[in-house]
């Protein structure tokens, strides 16, 4: 039964005393989720469907900057930010409930994700009233869009090494420096910036974590063309970029707390709605299989069975990981999930191009027109690298998890 004009169950009335979602509210809020989208992916919105996602970031942006706002002005951004902040203070049931359904709706990808589940949290947990008033209202509203400045040329998944460097100029802070692999930088007004703030500190100490704009004098942005012929990635200079002495979050050397504050908002209840798009794209890989006569083959059929169970083994581990979190522990489990669907999706991947057979070798059109399980093969490739490679997670969890002895630095 589909909720009434207006109505909206209250997060905080899901969970029971005993801090168990209680299903019927559970299913009313799904069914509202699922209505409100049914209807707004209609009209001017219906372009908008399946547009975007990983090595797709080029598609419609404008047309998906109107759906953030229109998401915006509906409600249904930053679901779990508390409500002072614009947020609906949704339980994590209810989170996990919208990034399903969402996915479910073929919903155009988000573009304003980093802002509401990255940089919205940390300025939530450590930033100032004053931040919070400046930059969470338009984060909330769609109206501006963030990227991260974190990794650099040689301080990649070794973040501690970062060498873009900032000094304090009167009521300003002065930064020089390269960023890479900056996700969505060339559509981005706001970055933030993990920069060595303390001359002659090593690694973790001295850094300080600051907001930059991405129009000020000295930034430049350079596209980096990826194995799908997109963009989303760049190369960001800064030299000698000046941004306000308060956009600093938390104190002068104490950057590297609050990137890691950061980092532990980054693997939440979207992993779910990921899944649904995971077994689209592995029912068009089976569909092709039998299109194609590879399912015939028992050693490709095998991988494909194991392919599906690996997925479902995901989602129960997923879930694992959301009881953990909505418990305030987080662990290891975090890197478990991304090591295991990021290696997962990249063995899907050539299998995508294996079923396929010869035709996958063909680009669909000139001059480099991909069709959607080539551009699934060669963007998976960025998947056990980005965000955490696997080797860093593999480090994780065997100090953290298994107890083993620290690799030698």
């Amino acid at each position: 039964m589909t909720p009434g004009p207006g109505a909206q169950p209250k997060a905080g009335a899901l969970p029971d005393p005993g801090g168990r979602p209680d299903p019927g509210a559970l299913d009313a809020f799904r069914q509202e989720v699922r209505a409100w989208l049914g209807a707004a992916l209609e009209g001017p919105f219906a372009a908008a469907r399946g547009l975007g996602g990983p090595g797709r970031e080029h598609e419609g942006h404008e047309l998906r900057v109107a759906w953030e706002r229109h998401l915006g002005a509906a409600g249904w951004t930053c679901l779990g930010w508390p409500k002072e902040h614009g947020g609906r203070d949704a339980s994590l049931a209810e989170q996990v409930v919208f990034h399903e359904e969402y996915a479910r709706a073929e919903a155009p990808a988000r573009v304003g994700h980093i802002g509401e589940g990255l940089i919205g949290p940390t300025i939530i947990e450590h930033g100032t009233e004053e931040q919070k008033r400046r930059f969470l209202p338009p984060i909330r509203a769609g109206e501006e869009l963030w990227c991260q400045g974190y990794s650099e040329p040689e301080a990649g998944s070794d973040l501690a090494g970062v060498r873009t460097r900032a000094v304090l100029d009167g009521g300003e802070w002065v930064i020089t420096g390269q960023k890479v692999w900056t996700s969505l930088a060339h559509l981005a007004q706001w970055c933030f910036v993990l920069a060595r703030t303390e001359p002659g500190s090593r690694r973790h100490h001295g850094l300080s974590y600051l907001l930059v704009p991405m129009d000020a004098p000295g930034v430049e942005v350079r596209p980096i063309v990826q194995l799908t012929g997109t963009s989303e990635f760049n190369e960001v200079f800064f030299d000698g970029v000046r941004t306000a002495a308060g956009n600093i979050v938390g104190r002068p050397g104490d950057g590297w707390r609050i990137a890691m504050a950061t980092l532990g908002y980054e693997r939440g209840a979207s992993t779910l709605g990921q899944q649904i798009g995971f077994r689209r794209e592995l029912a068009a890989v089976v569909a092709t299989a039998r299109r194609t006569g590879a399912a015939e083959d028992p050693v490709l059929r095998d991988r494909l069975i194991r392919a599906w169970l690996e997925l479902e083994i995901m989602r129960q581990n997923a879930l694992r990981t959301m009881t953990s979190l909505s418990a305030g522990e987080p662990g290891p489990e975090a890197s478990i999930g991304k090591l295991y669907w990021s290696e997962w999706h990249r063995r899907l991947g050539e299998l995508a191009q294996e079923v396929q057979g010869r035709a996958g070798l063909v680009a669909d059109g000139p001059p480099y027109e991909l069709n959607p399980l080539q551009r699934l093969f060669l963007f998976s490739r960025a998947d056990t690298i980005y965000a955490g490679s696997s080797e860093i997670q593999r480090t994780i969890i065997a100090e953290r998890a298994l107890g083993l002895p620290r690799s030698p630095r």
